[in-house]
Parts: C-alpha cells; sequence; structure tokens
C-alpha cells in the first residue's frame, strides 16, 4: 500500500469505535513481542497539559544526551506528528512499513483480526476482538521505537488513563496533569469521575508527579497513590514556580523544589502561566528521572559547566575529560555532586529553551497576525483567554475569533470566556463529521448575549472572512506587530489544523485527529 492507502486503512479502523480496556492491546503487544518493555517510559495522562507536558519531557531528555521516543494524540496536520524520536516524525515509509507488520502479526493471531483491505473479504473475518485505530496506532508508535532502540520514551495518554491502550507499560514515573470535565460520556459525568480514570495510570511504587488539582480531583489521586505506595509530587506543595515574564513568544519564570534544587530564569518558547505549571511538572519529572539516567547523561553529553554555589550560576566549563576523577569518588565527594547539579541545570534550562510544540497559542502567521490554540473544552479556553487579555489589552487592541467546536464538546463553556474579548466573531465547522453546525454555535452565542455573529461554511471562507476584516480597522498597530489586529483560530484541534491547511501548511487533510 502507498502510504496515502495506509493512512485511509488506518482511519477506517474507526467502525470498531472507541473501546476501554487492555484485552486487545495486550494481545496485540503479545504478538508483537512485547516491544514496550525494552526501553525506558514515562506515562502522561491529564485532560489539559499533558502534550506539551510530554513535549517539554522529551526536549530535555534530548538535551541530555538520550535517544527519546515521543508519542502524542492528536495530531494537527499529518497523521506523523503522532510518533517522533529525538523530535523527528517517523516517516511515512515506515508508516507503511510498521502497518504492514502489524497486519501481517494479527494474522497469524486467531484471537485479534482487522478488516480486510477495502472492506471486502479477505484475511480476518469474524472474531470476538478487533484492535481499534488508537491500538493499533499505539502499537505502532512502541513498535518504532523498539526499531530505533530509543533509551525511554514519553507516552501521551489518548483518552482517560486507566483503560486506555497506552496503560500497557509500566513507566519510571507516572504523571497526571490538569484535570477537568470533558469526555464525559466516556469517563464520567463528575470531576471525581473522571480524576478516577486518570488516576488508573498510577502503578505500585512508582512515583507520581501531579500539577495542580481541584480538590475533588486531588482527593482521588492522593487516595489512588496511597493505595498504590507510589510516592507523590504534588505542584504547589512539593514543587512551584514563579512567573517573571511573559510576551506572546515565550515566558521566563524560576523553579523550586522542596530537594533543593532551584533555577532561576528559564526561558520557555511557550506561553501562559498554565505553561509553566506544565514546564514544573516536567523538570519535577526530570529531577526524578535523573537518580537513574544522570550517568548516562554525563557521558553522552560533549561539554557541561559548573555553577558556582548559590544563587547566581556563573558556569565553569567541564568536559568528559573530567569524568575519570569525579567518577572515581561517585555519591561521595562534593566536586560529583557539583558536576550532576551543573549537569541538570544545564540539561532542563537549554532543553525547555530547545522546546517546539505547535498548536498551543501559535502564530502562524504575521501579517496579518493569526494565533491559533487547540483549545477544545472549557478549562482550556480560560487559559487561552487570560492570555488574550494579556496580549491585546485595551479597546483598540481588536480581536477577530474564528471558532469551530466539535458537536460532543461543551461549546457553551468553550465560548463564555472568548466570546466577551472578540471584536468580531466568525463561526464554522471543519470538514469532520463530528463538527457542530455554525448554527447551532450561533444559538449558543445569542444564549450568552452574542447576537452579531458571522458563519462561514466552511474553514476557508472563515480564514478568508478574517483577514479581508482585519485591514478595515483603523484602530494603532497591536505590538509586536505592524497590525492592529489579532486573529484568533480556536475551539478544536481540527480547526486549527485545517486552518494551518488553509494557509498552505499542507499535510493530510485528517479525518481524525482525537
Amino acid at each position: 500500500m502507498s502510504y496515502s492507502e495506509t493512512v485511509n486503512y488506518l482511519y477506517n479502523l474507526q467502525k470498531y469505535g472507541i473501546k476501554f480496556g487492555l484485552d486487545n492491546i495486550s494481545r496485540l503487544m503479545s504478538a508483537l513481542d512485547n516491544p514496550h518493555t525494552l526501553f525506558l517510559s514515562v506515562h502522561v495522562a491529564g485532560t489539559n497539559g499533558k502534550g506539551s507536558t510530554s513535549a517539554i519531557i522529551a526536549s530535555i531528555l534530548k538535551t541530555a544526551g538520550f535517544k527519546v521516543g515521543l508519542f502524542t494524540s492528536p495530531h494537527i496536520i499529518s497523521f506523523t506528528e503522532r510518533i517522533r524520536v529525538n523530535g523527528e516524525e517517523i516517516t511515512e515509509n515506515e508508516v507503511v512499513s510498521l502497518t504492514e507488520e502489524i497486519r501481517t502479526r494479527i494474522e497469524d493471531t486467531p484471537s485479534l483480526t482487522l478488516p480486510p483491505r477495502g472492506g471486502g473479504q479477505g484475511w480476518g473475518g469474524e472474531v470476538e476482538l478487533s484492535p481499534t485505530f488508537f491500538e493499533v496506532v499505539t502499537a505502532m508508535a512502541l513498535l518504532y521505537f523498539k526499531r530505533k532502540k530509543v533509551d525511554i520514551a514519553v507516552i501521551e495518554v489518548g483518552m482517560g488513563g486507566r483503560l486506555d491502550a497506552t496503560n500497557i507499560i509500566t513507566p519510571e514515573i507516572s504523571i497526571i496533569t490538569n484535570i477537568s470535565c470533558d469526555h464525559r460520556e466516556f469517563l464520567g459525568g463528575t470531576l471525581k469521575e473522571i480524576a478516577h480514570e486518570k488516576a488508573g495510570i498510577i502503578k505500585g511504587g512508582i512515583p507520581v508527579v501531579a500539577s495542580y488539582q481541584e480538590s475533588e480531583a486531588m482527593d482521588v489521586i492522593e487516595k489512588k497513590a496511597e493505595e498504590k505506595d507510589s510516592e507523590l509530587y504534588i505542584y504547589g506543595k512539593d514543587f512551584s514556580s514563579v512567573l517573571k515574564r511573559e510576551d506572546i513568544s515565550e515566558i521566563c519564570f524560576d523553579y523550586w523544589s522542596s530537594s533543593s534544587l532551584m533555577i532561576n530564569d528559564l526561558i520557555l518558547p511557550l506561553t501562559g502561566e498554565h505553561q509553566m505549571q506544565n514546564a514544573s511538572v516536567a523538570i519535577k519529572t526530570i529531577e526524578l528521572l535523573s537518580k537513574k539516567l544522570t550517568l548516562h547523561s554525563l557521558l553522552t553529553s560533549p561539554s557541561l559547566s559548573l555553577p558556582v554555589k548559590g544563587e547566581e550560576h556563573t558556569p565553569t566549563p567541564l568536559s568528559r575529560g573530567d569524568l575519570p576523577s569525579l567518577l572515581a569518588g561517585e555519591g561521595k565527594g562534593e566536586g560529583y555532586r557539583r558536576f550532576l547539579n551543573a549537569a541538570l541545570y544545564q540539561f532542563i534550562r537549554k532543553g525547555l529553551e530547545n522546546v517546539k510544540w505547535p498548536g498551543r497559542l501559535e502564530i502562524i502567521k504575521e501579517d496579518p497576525p493569526i494565533l491559533i490554540d487547540g483549545a477544545h473544552n472549557p478549562a482550556a479556553a480560560i487559559a487561552l483567554s487570560k492570555a488574550l487579555k494579556k496580549f491585546s489589552p485595551g479597546k483598540n487592541k481588536r480581536i477577530i475569533l474564528v471558532l469551530g467546536i466539535m458537536g460532543d464538546k461543551d461549546a457553551r463553556g468553550i465560548m463564555e470566556p472568548l466570546l466577551p474579548l472578540a471584536s468580531e466573531i466568525i463561526l464554522t465547522a471543519p470538514a469532520y463529521s463530528r463538527s457542530a453546525s455554525p448554527e447551532k454555535l450561533a444559538g449558543i452565542a445569542a444564549s450568552l448575549g452574542f447576537f452579531d455573529v458571522r458563519i462561514a461554511p466552511t474553514m476557508k471562507d472563515a480564514v478568508e472572512m478574517a483577514i479581508e476584516d482585519s485591514y478595515k480597522t483603523i484602530n494603532p498597530p497591536l505590538p509586536p506587530f505592524n497590525h492592529s489586529s489579532l486573529i484568533v483560530v480556536t475551539g478544536s484541534f481540527y480547526t486549527i489544523g485545517e486552518a494551518k491547511e488553509v494557509l498552505g501548511q499542507k499535510g493530510v487533510l485528517t479525518r481524525l485527529r482525537e
């Protein structure tokens, strides 16, 4: 099969829907000789921030000299975004090859099957279990990481956690980012029920790092960690951070933890206070991992700088030539401990600076400025609204809001914090069957008191309308752009992905991004 045929074949697995449980993935992993047991891993669950946190962890580990796998979802433009090694996406040829290998293994496993190519009779037939799209893609990622001989993989949960296909792994660290109400039809109607599913990734004796949570969610996490005898580290209690500067392209913050690790003036090329918390969770994870992985890091890093004691870290160059004398006293000498701390500081600092994570407060065009954000639930919309208030204060700064939301999402909760910020509202629907109609969104907007909205039948129409309208204003320019309007595209990853394609950032126009 060609790459296009292969991706379409994978999307056709949607017919099996979403299945919760580990039976399918367990049998599939067994058929593939359990590739997930051959490398270390970090497991990341949560409602918001898990993708950003995963990307930050992977960037720091790569900076430290590791070969790092990264598995995330959804993708924005191309399927290959989901699976990366050291920042490089899986190639189209490798997607084809891995799909064929998985199909072949399934053919030889009576307890599993996939539909025949084209939907007719062929390999397979009627059997009890059939892997879903996400189960097969999870298997593809884990098999790819085995092929590439990664040292460690950062694995983002698809949905929930307890019964998600990714829960087949036994990680070094489990992470739970911010939990809010989303996917209620699958995970439960209350925050407590949703937290129970997320906390299902906690395994016996494995440390857990958690973002700040509402008390209802944190109670569930704390109880589960206690049941599993897992040490729990909580943002705001065991580690924290202070925002020092924020603009539309980056944040600067200080980090501290109860273990005495303090790093000042960290730069992250993502913006919003929520990203500071995501980065802090990532740093705490690295801090815990460093106890197992530091020696490898030192031996693979070409050079390091050793800071002097105190808050101001003035680097003194060190290289691998210095290692023999330092390592001879491993765990004993002050020089060794200082060397380890120096390495950790630098890997964290440089790793943060190198982070690339699209679709989160991302500027994709500067004339006129277009910002995209994948906010697809109320909590993410609130975070976006807070950022927009900082970046475009004052009555002379126009926001043109382009909004497309999936029909199964809390559209009212997403729209409520965003509509008051907009000078103009354009409602649309990306080309996906789950999209809410613009007319339905207009009705919700009216119920919130916003009657002056425009409807665009397609994303192309919406983007063109927004760009045309952005040039009609006579207000002063909006720093840092030579323009007075900011176009904001949000509501779904489908929406921002299609907007990117409309603007020429081409990929395979997807039918499944979540």
